[in-house]
């Protein structure tokens, strides 16, 4: 089984929305016992709260629920326990590299890296376009999904 977490700032837009994409696309592929999803911060800002109202809404919009997600802190124990950690942005990566103590067996990537783009996931905390990230976060999560999955 395949372990992936995806990671931004504070857990609550993009990192979310992007566990619960793969989910569902995992779901709608007959690969949900394939892997194992999930998110998390590389801050304490949000501990313990709710996916942001914007990306729920997006996520509805889809069909996608995220219901009983709750931010949580990545911690270096992570390392060991994924297959790859995902960060949405430069400063992502950063502070995932900080917190795992460097990334030795190269698990620890971009999103949007994995198309060939070296962009950062749109963030809607500073934009408000949770439309923008809905767009980056499929087209990284489809890369991801060819990785594992090739045709």
């Amino acid at each position: 089984m395949i372990k992936v977490l995806f990671v931004c700032l504070g857990n609550i837009c993009r990192s979310p929305m992007a566990e619960f994409v793969m989910k569902d696309m995992l779901q709608k592929r007959g690969l949900s016992d394939c892997c194992h999803v999930e998110s998390a911060a590389t801050s304490y800002e949000e501990v313990g709260n709710p996916v942001h109202p914007g990306t729920r809404r997006v996520l509805a919009e889809h069909g996608i629920s995220c219901a009983g997600k709750a931010a949580r802190k990545m911690t270096a124990a992570d390392y060991d326990a994924f297959d790859y950690l995902i960060g949405m942005d430069r400063g992502n990566i950063r502070s995932m590299n900080a917190i795992c103590g460097g990334d030795p067996e190269g698990k620890i990537l971009k999103l949007l890296e994995l198309c060939g783009d070296p962009s950062d996931v749109a963030d809607p905390w500073y934009t408000g376009d949770f439309n923008a990230t809905w767009r980056d976060v499929n087209r990284g999560v489809n890369a991801l999904l060819d990785k594992f999955f090739p045709a």
